[in-house]
């Protein structure tokens, strides 16, 4: 019988894996451009996100050791090379301690808390020990997004760990309640989807640049699951921010040295619009120039504080109101209040201070 020769061998071989070679290129040239992008943005992105877990510690009934137990989780985002990690306020609120960890890393890292600000429902949290090649995540511009724009999100909904999905911007410029209760002026929302986990990870744009941090859904069900309306703090915000966090642990804003009743005790004084003044500094501007908080005598009866009506030319009808036009100045601005004061209203002029 007659055998093959060795060079007709080769040559097969050679035409297979010639072939074989075509047909990967023929099926990576078949994904779409679309397809192309995102798989491009998650592998040049995905290491910049992590997982957040806040930990508590728990005592034996017994023995009283304390351990550590997993209270909730989270994303985050790795911030810069001295190992800060930005993630939502309300995932590591209450926590005793934090874990991050990284794709493709198997190993936990201890993270501390630095500060936050819970009415942007922003955190800082520092690596204790650092991993190797550690990327901060890009940061893009939010004040020029157009709605209908490519968004992708990266996070860990559920646990699953570094999860993408897709969509696009679905609107600009919305306010929406968070977590300090305290609305979020300028929210992006996306119909990529959200879900309980992702807060905190990053929302980007065609370019694999923050646009965003993924904060809140919204569904009408009440379960948590998306529905396609999902919502983010502006990169613009997050990069005014937190620099201040890092070196202050905290935000500095002008305030009138006052405590504001909370919403849900304002019915019962039937107070309609603006806000009642709880408590005021001693050592407060406020208090030299005579606004008063709530008080009590000796007898036990209260006396209702001040209602603010008014700062400057903006009328003031609940908190958001007063937050949004004292953010407008500086600290150390004089500011005019409006108020009501036992049926009268009132004018004084307050110097801001930091609060």
């Amino acid at each position: 019988m007659h055998k093959p020769s060795l060079l007709v061998i080769l040559t097969l071989c050679f035409s297979f894996s010639v072939h074989a070679q075509i047909l990967a290129k023929k099926e990576t040239s078949a994904l779409l451009e679309y397809e192309k992008n995102s798989i491009g943005v998650f592998q040049n992105t995905a290491d910049s996100v992590v997982n957040v877990s806040n930990l508590k510690q728990a005592k034996g009934f017994f023995d009283m050791d304390a351990t550590e137990v997993q209270a909730g989780m989270g994303s985050g985002l790795v911030w810069d090379t001295a190992g800060h990690i930005i993630t939502n306020y309300h995932v590591v609120d209450g926590g005793d301690a934090f874990s991050i960890s990284f794709r493709d890393d198997q190993k936990q890292y201890k993270a501390k808390f630095i500060g936050g600000d819970p009415k942007n429902d922003l955190a800082v949290l520092k690596l204790l020990e650092l991993p190797k090649n550690l990327k901060p995540i890009p940061r893009g511009d939010s004040k020029n997004l157009l709605v209908g724009q490519k968004a992708l999100a990266i996070g860990n909904p559920l646990g699953l760990d570094h999860t993408l999905t897709t969509g696009s911007i679905s609107a600009l410029g919305r306010k929406i309640k968070g977590y300090g209760g305290v609305s979020i002026e300028g929210m992006v929302q996306t119909d990529a989807s959200i879900n309980p986990g992702n807060s905190g990870g990053a929302l980007l744009d065609s370019q694999g640049k923050l646009i965003g941090m993924n904060a809140m859904i919204y569904n009408a069900g009440g379960a948590g699951a998306s529905a396609g309306l999902g919502f983010a703090i502006p990169v613009a915000i997050i990069k005014d921010l937190v620099p201040q966090i890092i070196q202050f642990g905290k935000v500095n804003r002008p305030g009138l040295g006052v405590a504001i009743l909370e919403e849900a005790y304002t019915a019962r004084f039937g107070l309609r619009e603006g806000v009642m003044i709880k408590y005021v500094d001693p050592k407060s501007p406020a208090a030299k120039a005579g606004l008063q908080g709530i008080s009590r005598d000796r007898f036990g009866q209260y006396y209702l504080g001040d209602t603010i009506i008014g700062i400057n030319k903006d009328p003031i009808k609940n908190f958001d109101d007063l937050y949004s036009a004292i953010n407008k100045y500086k600290i150390g601005d004089k500011v005019t209040v409006r108020f009501i004061r036992e049926g009268k209203e009132k004018v004084l002029t307050i110097t801001l201070v930091q609060v």
